[in-house]
Order: C-alpha cells, then sequence, then structure tokens
C-alpha cells in the first residue's frame, strides 16, 4: 500500500469512528406522541419495499397485524444500544426487533399466536431463528460480498452518506459474521446454508396460506421481512434468483402476506405510484383514545 492509500484508509477510519463516538454520546431524542402510540425509529422507506433493512420491515408488520398505533421516525436515528430499529412508547425506550414485540406483547396483552398450538408455537420460534439468525447472515455476506454493487442503488441516500454507511457498515458486517462464525466459510459452503435454510422454509410452508396456518402469527413478520428483502431488494443476487426460480410458494406468500397487512405499499415505497413520506404519520388513529402528546 502506498503512502496516499494510507492516508486515505486513516481518513476513512478516522471518521468512521468520530461517527461511532458521536452516535454512542449524543442524546437520545424522543418524538412527541400521544399515550399508548408507538414511535417507531427506523432507517427510512425503500425503493421497492417499506425498508432496506429486514427488521424494521418485521416490527412494522408486527405492528400492523395487531393494529397497534404506530408512527415513524425516519431520521435514522440508532438507539442507545447503536441498534435499529427501536422503539418509544409512553417514553420507554427499546431496542431490538424482538425485545421491542415482546414488551407490547406484555403492555397490551397481546397474544399473536392465540389460533396455534404450544407445538406450533416452538416451531415458529424454530423457524424464526433459522431466519434471524442463520439466513440473515448469508444474505449480508452476499451483499457485502459479490452484489455488492447492486446494494449500492438500494439505498436511498446522497453519494457522501451512501459511502460512509456502507463503508462502515462493511466494516461491521465482516466483523459480525466472523464472530458469527459463518464468515469463517467459503463462499459456496455459505451458499449451501443459504439454499438449505430458503428451502427448509419452502417445504415447511408447502401449500399454506401462512407459516402456521390460514392467519398470519408473530413467526410471519419475521420471515416475510427477511423474504421481502430478498425479492424486492437483494437485486441480481443468487438469493433472489434462487427463490424467484425454485421455490414460487415463497414468492406467492410474500404477496399474500404484502396483500394482507400492506394495502398501502404503493404509498410507503419510494418508488411507489402513490408514494407520501410518511414521516410523523399517525397509523391507526380510531384505536387512540387520548390525543393529547406526551413522550
Amino acid at each position: 500500500m502506498d503512502l496516499c492509500s494510507l492516508l486515505c484508509a486513516i481518513g476513512v477510519l478516522g471518521t468512521l469512528a468520530c461517527c461511532l463516538w458521536y452516535w454512542k454520546n449524543s442524546p437520545v431524542y424522543l418524538r412527541p406522541a400521544p399515550k399508548d402510540v408507538v414511535v417507531l425509529y427506523q432507517v427510512g422507506r425503500g425503493p421497492k419495499a417499506p425498508s432496506f433493512s429486514p427488521f424494521p420491515m418485521k416490527l412494522e408488520t408486527f405492528l400492523r397485524m395487531m393494529k397497534i398505533p404506530y408512527m415513524n421516525d425516519h431520521t435514522g436515528r440508532f438507539s442507545a444500544k447503536q441498534k435499529t430499529p427501536w422503539m418509544a412508547l409512553n417514553g420507554v425506550v427499546v431496542a431490538d426487533s424482538q425485545l421491542c414485540i415482546e414488551y407490547l406483547k406484555k403492555k397490551f396483552d397481546l397474544d399473536p399466536d392465540s389460533h396455534i398450538t404450544a407445538q406450533d408455537k416452538a416451531i415458529g420460534r424454530a423457524f424464526l431463528k433459522l431466519t434471524e439468525e442463520n439466513l440473515y447472515w448469508t444474505m449480508c455476506i452476499e451483499t457485502f460480498g459479490r452484489n455488492f454493487e447492486a446494494v449500492k442503488k438500494v439505498i436511498p441516500y446522497s453519494p457522501l452518506k451512501k459511502f460512509f454507511t456502507l463503508t462502515y457498515l462493511k466494516f461491521i458486517i465482516a466483523l459480525e459474521v466472523w464472530g458469527h462464525g459463518i464468515g469463517r466459510h467459503t463462499e459456496e459452503e455459505v451458499w449451501d446454508i443459504a439454499v438449505r435454510d430458503m428451502e427448509a422454509l419452502s417445504t415447511f410452508l408447502g401449500l399454506k396460506r401462512f407459516l402456521l396456518g390460514d392467519r398470519p402469527s408473530e413467526v410471519d413478520c419475521a420471515v416475510f421481512g427477511m423474504l421481502s428483502q430478498i425479492y424486492w431488494h437483494m437485486d441480481g443476487s443468487r438469493h433472489q434468483l434462487y427463490m424467484q426460480d425454485n421455490l414460487q410458494n415463497l414468492v406467492d406468500y410474500i404477496h399474500r402476506m404484502k396483500d394482507e397487512l400492506w394495502p398501502d405499499w404503493d404509498a410507503v415505497v419510494i418508488g411507489g405510484s402513490r408514494y407520501s413520506n410518511d414521516d410523523g404519520k399517525l397509523y391507526f388513529p380510531e384505536k387512540v383514545t387520548d390525543k393529547s402528546v406526551s413522550q
């Protein structure tokens, strides 16, 4: 490496370190909201799906499925845990999509799986973990590896913000997949894992409308969030092509989830024909009994 390249690398790493310090030390701002209204903090809308991250898709789909009043904050602020999405409810901050769901179930006494058996709930949790702890990391390796040029077109940021965001994410993802263990495998070994995970989802779904029956359940939010990224945002990736060419029931499944819980899809997708910025928009206002602003 010549001196110029070394200085550029040091400059980029220094800038990333400053950004990381700022994120860790800046105060968490909470958007004002009525009582019992969730404020969902996420990275912003995607060009072909409502988010370009699976976890905001999962959490927002859950909010819609349970008809919980909420509004979005699309500023991209991270939580104190440096995680996104996160939420605030009546001044209480919760980070991590699954922890948010668990908190909401307890807070509002909700059971999204009341229509299924205890055994089915256990199966659902197993598929949730397969999706989020295994398939997800194969997607990260594909996205920030051989499909990196395509992902640049998905992120709707300015060139400078896109450069620093993707540089930071690529660095963090490399560390995380190595720590997970999956990043120590060869590219083809990782791809084989991805195929087996997608095949398992397809085989279990079979001819059912949703994973555990005729109604969506909690696990559908997570699986839909993940598969929506493959289908709509991983353009030209092996994941997308394999799903389109070999797993038609998964394609049909995500369209059913879209039709069931996202009837306004074209209004919340940047490339949609009816797109409108919904930052701060209140969803399910008819469920709000106290309109006074808190937080």
